[in-house]
């Protein structure tokens, strides 16, 4: 184990872009996008699996047992060694499959695989009669267990058809006392899930949520592998304020979409935290919101708003009050980050919306909101949007935003819902919309490429 020791410490680095400076207002908004990068610095390529505990959980449907039938063997005789799991399997309640007896947990070795493997062969699985007890109760009985496992990574693996969401009311409830506990990866098999509780378990518990028509055991296998490529299982990110912000929040919009729940620090009235999780090497980007109030605040002042901390690195967010209809404000050097972050934002709730209008045979809705999020494809070179809309229409312009809506069976639209919420997104482009030339590295006004000082105060471009 001691070789295998991790650094307390990641490499990170931390670069934010504001969004522009805003008007004095009550609740003016302010907006920057936070680029955090992660580096292992010489930590072992996988994590040791005995830091890790994974609970896969079979919500399926007797008359769907065929697609579990052999990837769930396949997957448990896959397991890393020392590795600790259990089974879950419905009846319809939630009930432990494996390991047998009195123990809550199995550590993998090659007999608990092949033991595993041979149980799974007899998965209970809920049948006719009372309805089962939803999602909430599944995420719930995974934080029971999981609770007396105090390693590093603690994963929920949900495999479901759907059968078991009809009246879930509790699910928010439960996701809220779930909250920093675990995480989730979620795979649809069949063909009757809805995709939107799905896609919540998947933003509020840190994981992805993907329909699995074939290869499920493959699904399963990776989704534990990239468990073990995780440098960093927790990370929070810390904003404090100053006392004019009233409103702060934080949302991770690359590599995938989650929603953040920020925490008042005990004692620090003007500091949040926002945990985040499974940090892998590479680059995550964030939007950080604030709500402030500028009647106390000095304009035409450079103030600092918040400081952004991430272990023992710090960068501020600092604008200015501009007086109205004398000092229009110019937009910093970051602000165009932040649009992208905004757009890309509206390119994948346009694409979800389209198909979901035309799940629901709004064919005017969603051919307007399949357009919007082809334009903006277009424009940041998002292949895989057009690829998607290309499945349910003809891209007559992208750039303009025209499409032409085919005949599709609303029935086979789920796995593009899902797909729109919880596919990776790539790295913005840093200068998506940027203006050409240079910019004033005192006030922000832009300039022409051939100047050499600054129209507004005539400070030198450097």
């Amino acid at each position: 184990m001691s070789s295998h020791t991790r650094p307390p410490q990641p490499g990170i680095r931390l670069r934010v872009d504001l969004g522009g400076d805003p008007r004095p207002h009550r609740s003016a908004k302010i907006e920057a996008h936070l680029r955090v990068d992660v580096a292992a610095d010489g930590a072992p390529t996988d994590l040791p699996a005995v830091q890790l505990a994974v609970i896969i959980a079979v919500d399926v449907a007797e008359h769907n047992r065929a697609a579990v039938r052999h990837a769930l063997p396949s997957a448990l005789r896959a397991l890393p060694d020392r590795i600790s799991f259990a089974v879950l399997g419905s009846g319809p309640e939630p009930v432990r499959c494996y390991p047998r007896g009195d123990d809550e947990w199995a550590v993998a070795d090659r007999e608990e695989r092949r033991r595993a493997a041979f149980v799974a062969g007899s998965l209970p699985l809920h049948r006719e009669g009372p309805r089962p007890a939803g999602y909430a109760a599944w995420v719930a009985g995974a934080r029971a267990l999981l609770a007396g496992r105090p390693v590093s990574v603690r994963h929920l693996v949900l495999i479901t058809d759907g059968s078991s969401a009809a009246g879930d009311t509790r699910l928010e409830e439960e996701l809220d006392a779930c909250a920093g506990q675990f995480t989730c990866d979620v795979f649809a098999v069949g063909a009757d899930w809805a995709p939107d509780p799905l896609l919540t378990l998947a933003e509020r518990l840190h994981g992805t949520a993907e329909f699995v028509d074939d290869g499920l055991g493959h699904a399963i296998t990776a989704a534990i592998h990239r468990l073990r490529r995780v440098h960093t299982p927790h990370l929070p990110i810390e904003v404090t304020v100053r006392p004019s912000v009233r409103q702060v929040s934080l949302s991770e919009k690359a590599p995938r979409p989650h929603r953040l729940g920020g925490l008042l620090q005990p004692g620090r009235p003007h500091r949040w935290s926002f945990p985040t999780y499974q940090w892998e090497q590479g680059g995550r980007d964030y939007l950080l919101t604030l709500v402030a109030d500028s009647d106390a605040d000095p304009l035409e002042t450079e103030l600092q708003f918040a400081m952004v901390s991430i272990g023992d690195v710090h960068a501020p967010v600092t604008a200015r009050w501009h007086l109205p209809g004398q000092s229009p404000p110019h937009d910093p050097a970051g602000a165009d980050s932040v649009r992208g972050l905004n757009a890309t934002a509206r390119m994948r709730s346009a694409l979800r919306q389209g198909l979901v209008a035309l799940q629901e045979h709004q064919r005017d809705t969603a051919e307007d909101r399949l357009g919007q999020a082809a334009r903006l494809a277009a424009r940041f070179g998002t292949d895989w949007v057009l690829d998607e809309i290309r499945t349910v229409a003809d891209i007559e312009d992208a750039a303009a935003g025209r499409v032409r809506l085919r005949a599709v069976d609303a029935g086979t639209l789920g796995p593009l819902i899902l797909r729109a919420g919880s596919r990776p997104g790539g790295p913005l482009a840093d200068a998506v919309g940027a203006r050409p030339g240079p910019r004033c590295g005192d006030c922000g006004t832009p300039a022409g490429s051939e100047a050499r000082y600054c129209i507004a105060c005539g400070e030198r471009l450097l």
